[in-house]
């Protein structure tokens, strides 16, 4: 028997995200986004007030044992008031905590993970180069392996989380070898910040996410113990399939939350804008507006459950991942251009906090796998090879 109904206390996750979310991110949302700012006052206060951070993790690893709608729940809520805010959540978890917990040792996670669960600490995970973006396999930063140390060199480029004082590891993919078939062998290897040769820098200018943290790394000759290796040697570009496939679910959440977040803000505008005598929200082509991103939005509700469902249920989700980033990313597009349409000039300016949805909505379709890799991905798994 199918049942939508969620559980009390995800309910009650919900509500307490909500209330967190515009009481103590919305009022500084807007600067922080015109100023670049990351706020690590606000950053702490979700990991040790709200406790979102490694929400999925058991208690053991410092996690609150949740399930990981409930997780969802908590980033689709912070994405409602503030993209840049879900994504410290998203990626610190997913791209973060996730690989961590998935592949490595248990002195690994021991030595990792409480520190990320509390918001005392931020993980990255460096994958994209300036030219392994969608090809992922094209990453040329290498680690060679002599007397028990691995020697990194190369680049990352587009890294959440990874340059700020709360920052204190990174996975990173590098070549270790040449795999029997000629193709390069990819593995992953945790490298603490603050390690010789290990350098992050902050990135600026960017359109969305302004007060996220976006990064680019360095390596030179950046030297770590052998048993920093994550998993095992070669698994490396196994274990980034399927932390992208967690990820996209968080993406997922984001594209939900910011699309309603877009819709209730034009909504509440349609029914106090004045014009011809009545509120716009009576008219014809207002009204329609609205109820296709209502429409929308519940569709792309279900399908990100769904996802999240099979996930737990430890059942193949990863066309249904797909599709429920491909989909929510896309109908948050739809709902913010409604928003912004339905706002009319005022739309166009910062003081309306549709500006900074239309923004923020973009990177969306482009970050852990564009549109058109999540379509790729949907058509292998119907057959279309």
């Amino acid at each position: 028997m199918l049942n939508y109904d969620l559980a009390p206390e995800q309910n009650v996750i919900r509500q307490s995200v909500r209330e967190f979310a515009e009481q103590e991110i919305a009022p500084r949302a807007r600067e922080l986004d015109q100023n670049e700012k990351f706020s690590v006052e606000l950053t702490k206060k979700m990991g040790k007030e709200l406790g979102v951070f490694g929400m999925f993790l058991p208690e053991k690893y410092g996690g609150a044992g949740m399930d990981y709608i409930s997780y969802i729940i908590a980033v689709e809520e912070v994405a409602r008031v503030d993209g840049s805010q879900a994504a410290t959540i998203a990626a610190a978890n997913s791209l973060g905590i996730g690989p961590i917990y998935n592949f490595g040792t248990e002195e690994q996670k021991m030595e990792w993970l409480p520190q990320l669960c509390s918001g005392d600490g931020l993980a990255a995970f460096g994958l994209t180069e300036a030219n392994a973006g969608s090809d992922a396999q094209a990453s040329v930063t290498s680690a060679r392996l002599k007397d028990g140390e691995w020697t990194i060199n190369g680049s990352k480029i587009f890294i959440t989380n990874a340059s700020t004082s709360m920052s204190v590891v990174c996975t990173v993919q590098a070549i270790t070898g040449i795999r029997q078939d000629g193709h390069n062998e990819l593995s992953c290897i945790l490298v603490p910040n603050g390690v010789e040769g290990f350098t992050a820098k902050v990135m600026k200018g960017k359109m969305m996410w302004r007060a996220s943290n976006t990064s680019e790394l360095y390596f030179d000759d950046c030297k770590v113990p052998e048993e920093n290796m994550l998993g095992n040697r070669g698994d490396g570009f196994k274990q980034m399939l399927k932390t992208l496939d967690a990820g996209r679910l968080s993406i997922a959440a984001m594209g939900l939350g910011g699309a309603q977040g877009a819709y209730e803000k034009a909504l509440r505008y349609s029914q106090q804008r004045i014009q011809f005598g009545r509120p716009i929200s009576r008219f014809q082509a207002t009204a329609f507006k609205l109820a296709d991103c209502a429409m929308e939005i519940e569709c792309a509700r279900n399908l990100l459950y769904k996802a999240c469902w099979f996930k737990m249920q430890g059942r193949e989700y990863s066309k249904l991942a797909a599709m429920a980033k491909l989909y929510c990313s896309e109908v948050m597009s739809r709902v913010v251009n409604h928003a912004v349409q339905i706002h009319g000039g005022y739309g166009l300016m910062n003081e309306y906090d549709v500006e900074r949805f239309y923004r923020d909505q973009k990177l969306l379709e482009i970050g852990e796998g564009t549109s058109e890799v999540q379509r790729i991905i949907i058509s292998r798994h119907i057959g279309c090879r």
